[in-house]
């Protein structure tokens, strides 16, 4: 039965009584007056309430007092690894610190030896390697039974030579890998202009901001001895040969992997001339690299303010002389500084840190589920999104050279130079939801980032993340592109979420820019309905945003391209109700749809689900009682899979924010759909023609 009973609501409204427990019984289900189509063992609305409510207060809970929502972002040990390596590479060495770091380390260790790049995930030749160098050079003795293990994966993975070409030139700083044979990163790089059909700009801009400091390093290849000696001698399968390692050419003999393998000989070539002072374009281009690199440091937390540019960067202040007290040193540390959590026996490290998008995904979650906008902590996270707004014409200026007022949104704190249209739109969708005390203020704010946002369509119908037409695909045959990050190519994931955006704002199919967008999205579905992932993992992720997106702009959800989106997320629901895909499928599609249920992509796959306005459909209502079911008492949910897309098969995240802040959309998406109202409404929720504040399930005056 219903218990009814006086608790102080996040609303603070007086004289409000509200629900503030739910129990079931077999009685209470019989005499429901419209039993739903199948008997799930729950009561959908007064669980749903009882959940959302809960789910409210704890994200409240979790705002911060400026008025921002963050969670961490978890990744992988190789972070933790490199920067146990850096601090032996520079000589200062924090016993403390480094104890921690191994305790972190080995409590990521596969029973297999190795270390993976993602939860669940096989062990991955980087990461056991890196993890190996770290743990040596910290004093682990080679004869551990956990460094044995390791040893004997990282040779079954294939050991040194099949490691990419970053780790190398880590490997190559302790002397531990021959410069010669790591695939050189030229300067001269940032020279080429948009005359030249392969130049600087063509590359994505986390590419040029981890491989300017890269190209000065290696310049001045500054390897420095270890203070005890370390080799990886024993992690070279066929034993030290030179001929492992050196980059295998194409077996075919014109293809462009080969030409540039030739081009890296004739830049190695050309190095000798370097060498004797005489190379007539270098000294030019080391000067334009580190007035770039330095440029960019301003107005950042840190050079593009993720973990490795930020490295990278320190590594190249110090090779370019710069002292340790000067203050770009020292202000880059402090910013790698800030990315760590350390407790009394582990440390882990961020890779960056995410305030803007989670706040402005929590802040959509809050209105939709029907928190009111004039809520105080609607209010101050709306104001502290307006504050983030990045009125700087910044990179992105050089491939999308339009005459439009400067705007836009980053992931992070500050990184002024690269705002992107992905945290753009998210932001936009929040902040269309709060007038804010400043109505006129938040009009000119969102109209501002819209039109910013618009300019960056590509020429095939889709949005990227950072930069438009950035799609160069020759630029995936150089020999330092194997981070599979060299290009940003648009994707279904970010261009559905503009339209969704669209939309909301009154943009219709027949719009030129909506009509082009369709038509990418259509040629980008794949043949059994579903959508790839760039952003999240994978194809959850991508089939319900796309679906999302076509609802808001009122397209005729029975299309069979739709109908056959919906059918694939249904052919994927697990026995339990939930939906769970691991990021194996950026390797092989075959495993789309399959891994453990989570919270965030249930969530992701019911909302999908939800866009075909059916809320008794049996899928829907197993999907609906998983997320109630799995709900934790304090509002949050459990979530250990990793569901955030960094570089497809390389860098894997979990958003630790996903699994709070995704279900409760949903759990809100499915009550709208229950009352009618539209997607992405403006309007108070009502019940019998009054406005209803959250949580209010029964409401009565107190007497």
């Amino acid at each position: 039965m219903l218990q009814s009973g006086v608790i102080k609501n996040f609303t603070d409204r007086e004289g409000i009584r509200t629900v503030s427990g739910v129990s079931v019984t077999s009685q209470d289900r019989q005499s429901e007056a419209k039993p739903l189509q199948q008997d799930f063992g729950f009561r959908p609305r007064p669980d749903l309430e009882t959940a959302i409510r809960r789910s409210q207060n704890y994200l409240l809970r979790e705002q911060k007092p400026e008025g921002y929502w963050v969670g961490e972002l978890i990744v992988d040990s190789t972070i933790v690894s490199d920067l146990i390596a850096y601090h032996h590479w520079n000589g200062k060495v924090d016993k403390q610190w480094q104890r921690k770091a191994v305790n972190h380390i080995f409590s990521l260790q596969l029973p297999d030896g190795g270390w993976n790049i993602y939860y669940g995930g096989p062990s991955e030749v980087n990461a056991t390697i890196k993890a190996y160098l770290a743990l040596k050079l910290a004093g682990t003795p080679a004869t551990d039974p956990r460094m044995l293990r390791a040893r004997a994966m990282s040779l079954s993975l294939g050991g040194v030579p099949r490691m990419n070409t970053f780790s190398k030139l880590y490997l190559a700083l302790f002397g531990l890998f021959p410069w010669k044979y790591v695939p050189t990163i030229p300067c001269e790089v940032i020279l080429l202009g948009k005359w030249f059909h392969v130049n600087f700009y063509e590359m994505s801009s986390w590419s040029r901001s981890m491989l300017v400091p890269l190209a000065i390093i290696n310049h001045f290849k500054p390897t420095r001895p270890l203070q005890t000696p370390v080799t990886l001698d024993e992690l070279y399968p066929a034993g030290y040969h030179e001929r492992d390692l050196a980059l295998p050419p194409d077996p075919e003999r014109f293809t462009w992997r080969n030409f540039f393998l030739w081009l890296d000989k004739l830049h190695k070539f050309a190095e000798l001339w370097v060498q004797a002072g005489i190379h007539p374009f270098r000294k030019r281009a080391l000067r334009k690299c580190e007035e770039w690199m330095l440029e960019r440091l301003e107005g950042t937390n840190g050079l593009a303010a993720i973990f490795p540019a930020i490295l990278n960067s320190v590594i190249a202040l110090k090779a370019l002389g710069y002292p340790d007290d000067h203050p770009q040193v020292t202000r880059a540390e402090r910013e790698l500084k800030a990315l760590e959590h350390q407790t009394e026996n582990s440390l882990r490290v961020e890779p960056c840190l995410s305030p803007v998008w989670d706040t402005a995904i929590v802040a959509i979650c809050m209105r939709e589920s029907g928190v009111p906008a004039d809520h105080p902590a609607m209010k101050k996270c709306a104001e502290w999104l307006m504050e983030k707004e990045i009125r700087f014409r910044g990179d992105w200026h050089y491939k999308n050279p339009v005459d439009v007022e400067p705007s836009g949104w980053v992931f992070e704190f500050d990184n002024k130079w690269n705002p992107d249209v992905d945290d753009t739109a998210m932001v936009l969708l929040a902040l269309r939801k709060i007038p804010t005390d400043n109505p006129r203020r938040r009009d000119e704010c969102f109209h501002r980032g819209f039109k910013w946002m618009m300019t960056f369509q590509c020429k095939d119908g889709g949005w990227a993340a950072f930069d438009k037409d950035c799609t160069k695909g020759i630029l995936e045959k150089v020999p330092f592109a194997d981070h599979n990050a060299m290009l940003d190519p648009e994707c279904a994931d970010i261009t559905a979420r503009i339209l969704e955006l669209a939309g909301y704002e009154g943009y219709d199919v027949d719009h030129p820019q909506v009509k082009k967008a369709i038509q990418f999205i259509r040629e980008t579905q794949e043949p059994d309905g579903s959508w790839y992932g760039r952003w999240g993992v994978n194809f959850i992720y991508g089939t319900w945003q796309v679906l999302r997106g076509m609802r808001a702009l009122g397209i005729n959800m029975n299309q069979p391209w739709l109908l056959k989106a919906r059918d694939w997320l249904e052919s994927v629901q697990h026995e339990d109700g939930g939906w769970g895909e691991r990021c194996n499928t950026y390797d092989d599609p075959v495993f789309k749809g399959q891994g453990p249920s989570t919270a965030s992509q249930t969530a992701w796959a019911l909302m999908g689900l939800c866009a075909f306005d059916d809320p008794e459909r049996p899928s829907v209502l197993r999907g609906l009682q998983y997320l109630i079911h799995s709900q934790n008492p304090d509002g949050s949910w459990t979530e250990l899979e990793t569901t955030g897309t960094g570089f497809p098969r390389v860098f894997y995240l979990k958003y630790d924010m996903y699994r709070n802040s995704w279900p409760l959309l949903a759990l809100a998406t499915y009550r709208n759909l229950l009352d009618g109202i539209p997607q992405g409404s403006l309007e108070p929720r009502r019940i019998n023609g009054a406005s209803r504040h959250v949580g209010e399930t029964v409401t009565a005056k107190a007497h």
